[in-house]
């Protein structure tokens, strides 16, 4: 049974992930969006697609417990490389996707929340990329992305320190496109997604294909040297005492090697 349901109606899918309690990004889950992907491409009829997370989040990351079964710094690049892959293939997706953002959005689930085309988010919520807590670095080109929405300093600041934003102050920021009180954000990207589904489907496939000639050619150069260093960033003794310092609920000791 896939971790991540699939509802189309009036050629708008929804896709809601189901991975509880904090819908973290597991490679199931991962896998689980691939084939989701799949299943749009070759239904034929989505004009839009939300994405949101049942329970309390969106999604509150990567599933870091996952990571600690791998053993190598190949092993770490190559899920870098991976979850890279799948979030690019759904930023140049020909079908517009929309993040409907609720509860915490943090590490990876920012990660895949940028990566949509359009983000909706509740006042409330809590944008952050707290990997440095864990003594590692985003891995899935958050590095690569927040930048390009927020501009440098403000990506410096949000990485460096780790400390979360609200969902009314990203979306003053660009990091979404607008903020909603709780009860009127599933309203309103599916407001948004039946006026974008009405449209023609060879103009939003044209629409979505021209946009993203406007990014920086350097993208993919510095999303592929993130991957290197998520690789990199996990073999060192402070991943080592970051990570388990998050499984067992307590502040790291961080030695700086």
């Amino acid at each position: 049974m896939s971790n991540i349901s699939l509802q189309v109606e009036n050629n708008v899918a929804t896709l809601t992930l189901q991975s509880p309690p904090a819908n973290a990004l597991s490679s199931s889950l991962l896998q689980a969006l691939s084939d989701r992907m799949d299943e749009i491409e070759k239904g034929g009829e989505v004009k839009a697609i939300i994405i949101k997370g049942e329970g309390k989040f969106f999604s509150a990351g990567a599933d870091i417990k996952e990571f600690t079964s791998l053993q190598n710094e190949t092993d770490y690049t190559s899920l870098s490389q991976k979850g890279q892959e799948l979030f690019d293939r759904l930023e140049h997706f020909h079908i517009p996707v929309i993040a409907a953002i609720h509860g915490a959005v943090l590490g990876g689930g920012l990660e895949l929340a940028m990566a949509c085309h359009i983000r909706y988010c509740e006042e409330e919520a809590k944008f952050g990329m707290p990997e440095l807590n864990l003594g590692i670095i985003p891995g899935f080109a958050g590095t690569q992305r927040l930048p390009r929405l927020v501009g440098e300093p403000l990506a410096y600041e949000m990485i460096l320190s780790g400390t979360p934003i609200s969902g009314k102050e990203a979306a003053t920021l660009g990091l979404a496109n607008k903020s909603f009180p709780s009860e009127d954000l599933f309203p309103a990207a599916e407001k948004l997604a039946k006026t974008i589904a009405a449209k023609s489907g060879p103009s939003i496939h044209k629409v979505m294909n021209l946009i993203p000639y406007t990014r920086a050619a350097k993208f993919k150069e510095g999303a592929q040297a993130e991957a290197q260093a998520f690789g990199q960033a996990f073999g060192t003794q402070d991943a080592k005492e970051g990570i388990q310092a998050f499984i067992e609920k307590r502040k790291p000791n961080f030695k700086d090697h």
